[in-house]
């Protein structure tokens, strides 16, 4: 079923800081056909493409891809923010519309070649998933595309993991 997922997206003008327009997932995750629909067609996705694991960046990222993961019957793995993570690491840094932040995964969470499917809830600038992204190839993942519920055209995320299929539900 495609759904039209824009009437479950709220904009919140100014935030997190001034001069940002917040799209929001929360009225989609709220509404649980609209919310199993929107992971059916990631899964989908991701069934074309083999995936193996998914992997999603915190915070969001957690709350999709984990769904997607579900659905498909397969392991989830997250790229966590600095210091939330036990044992031994890799990590990456990246500039966020409106900061800076820094991912983790444990060095055991991915098997060389593993085909992984990078999932998020937004693709805006791609400082976050970019940098999932390399948190996955230094384990030897194989990273076969990467799916997001919304995608922000006009903030050119999709320039910098031009290597990727990419799948959005949602454009503005």
């Amino acid at each position: 079923m495609n759904l039209d997922y824009s009437k479950f997206i709220s904009a919140t003008p100014d935030f997190p800081i001034k001069g940002v327009l917040f799209r929001d997932i929360s009225p989609l995750l709220a509404n649980g056909a609209a919310f199993k629909s929107a992971v059916g067609e990631l899964a989908d996705f991701a069934r074309e493409k083999e995936t193996e694991l998914i992997v999603g960046p915190e915070a969001r990222g957690f709350i999709v891809g984990a769904a997607v993961a579900n659905e498909m019957g397969i392991g989830f793995q997250p790229a966590r923010r600095e210091g939330k993570l036990p044992g031994e690491v890799v990590k990456e840094s990246y500039d966020l519309e409106y900061g800076q932040n820094t991912l983790e995964m444990e060095v055991s969470a991915i098997k060389p070649g593993q085909r992984v499917l990078l999932v998020d809830d937004l693709l805006a600038t791609s400082g976050t998933i970019n940098d999932t992204k390399k948190l996955v190839e230094k384990l030897g993942g194989v990273i076969v595309g990467a799916a997001f519920i919304v995608e922000l055209k006009d903030l050119n995320g999709r320039d910098s993991i031009a290597d990727l299929e990419i799948k959005s539900l949602i454009t503005y």
